[in-house]
């Protein structure tokens, strides 16, 4: 064989490598943003008939938070089930007992009925984001995963906002929320089943693997910790803030859509920006300090609502990359059987976030009055911006 046939070869195999498989991506990203919508609309919906019924705050709290520990007892579990059955098959299967189980709240109005309704429904959307997530950074090359993971944040971004709109239009009356919802959960399979031949390979089985990986990436474990407890801390309280600052609720809830509008149109830069950088490393660590800067001007910028929705704008968009730029620089460092059990690892820890941040925040509001809302949004960044900072420069240590 000549230099020139064998370079020929060469160039052929690193054009292969780097080829996005668009089938196989683009199916992962539709099945869970179809989840996305119906998630953006089943949660107030939920939360809304609930109340409607005469349940109290407390308990409908305590059966929303049902949907942390089903994430948290489904992430490790992921992993084995789709080794055996298949990423495909698993993911069809939770397609199925998802939509189901969002019927299942319709026909059943029993409340205690609701706790294992929720348990079933949100242990199957947990396996959804762990396969999802797993299929797409699995079928991104190295030099595209940014932007294709950008593309995905970006869409299911729009998911989620899709369904809170949804949901104002159809109310909560009726068996048509119900309808759209599971629909829209069964139509996530149509995609899937035309990337049916295109499953990942999930590669031998590791022992212990999942608990390993909690901490094997934690740059990425902890931007999607830190990121978890942000957002689900932040939402559910920011309107409480935003009126002990003085909004009016309408204003407040304008407040969020600019956090939103940030999330949605700057991930795909951020996406781009990510696959250019060295080390991604680097970028989180960025992400934490303008997290930390932005929150600790909240309180210098409470009185003026278009300074605050412009911070919060910006603010919302670099946020949110913590966990676009965070999967990716996992994935990055991954392949095979261990970034299936990372990823797994990755939501576990998200699902983690989502429980620690609204106590965490509400508590720090309780003891410094409003403005503990920013101070606990502060901490988390702050502690994760010492743990990127030691990481780096124990990286550089070594070297």
């Amino acid at each position: 064989m000549d230099r020139q046939t064998a370079d020929n070869i060469v160039a052929e195999a690193e054009a292969e490598i780097e080829r996005v498989d668009w089938v196989a991506a683009g199916a992962a990203i539709a099945s869970i943003s179809a989840v996305g919508i119906a998630l953006g609309l089943g949660l107030p919906l939920l939360s809304v008939i609930l109340e409607s019924r005469g349940i109290s705050t407390t308990m409908i709290g305590a059966n929303t938070a049902v949907a942390g520990v089903a994430s948290l007892l489904a992430a490790p579990l992921v992993t084995p089930i789709a080794r055996v059955l298949g990423v495909r098959l698993s993911m069809l299967i939770a397609i199925v007992l998802s939509g189901v189980s969002a019927l299942g709240f319709y026909y059943f109005t029993a409340f205690w009925t609701w706790f294992p309704l929720r348990l079933v429904f949100h242990f199957a959307i947990t396996a959804l984001f762990v396969l999802s997530e797993f299929w797409i950074n699995a079928a991104a090359p190295p030099s595209r995963r940014g932007f294709i993971l950008g593309i995905y944040a970006t869409v299911l971004s729009l998911g989620f906002a899709l369904g809170p709109y949804i949901f104002s239009v159809v109310g909560s009356q009726g068996f048509l929320p119900f309808a759209i919802g599971s629909g829209v959960i069964f139509a996530s399979a149509i995609p899937l089943l035309f990337a049916w031949d295109r499953q990942p390979a999930l590669g031998e089985r590791r022992h212990g693997a999942f608990w390993r990986h909690i901490v094997s990436v934690p740059t990425a474990t902890g931007a999607v910790l830190i990121f978890g407890a942000v957002e689900a801390g932040g939402f559910a309280l920011f309107p409480i803030y935003g009126e002990r600052l003085g909004y009016t609720e309408a204003a407040a809830a304008q407040l969020l859509i600019a956090i939103g509008l940030g999330n949605v149109l700057m991930q795909i830069p951020i996406g781009l920006i990510s696959d250019r950088v060295r080390d991604r490393r680097s970028l989180l660590t960025l992400f934490a300090a303008v997290g930390l800067v932005g929150t600790l001007c909240l309180p210098l910028l409470g009185t003026d609502w278009w300074l605050m929705a412009s911070l919060l704008f910006l603010w919302g968009g670099v946020v949110a990359g913590l966990y676009t730029v965070g999967l990716a620089h996992l994935g990055s460092r991954l392949g095979g059987a261990d970034l299936a059990a990372a990823n797994a690892a990755f939501v576990f820890c998200y699902s983690a976030g989502m429980l620690v941040g609204p106590q965490t925040i509400g508590s720090s509001m309780d003891l410094f009055g409003y403005n503990g809302f920013a101070w606990a949004l502060a901490l988390f960044f702050g502690l994760y911006l010492v743990l990127t900072v030691a990481r780096m420069v124990w990286a550089r240590d070594r070297s």
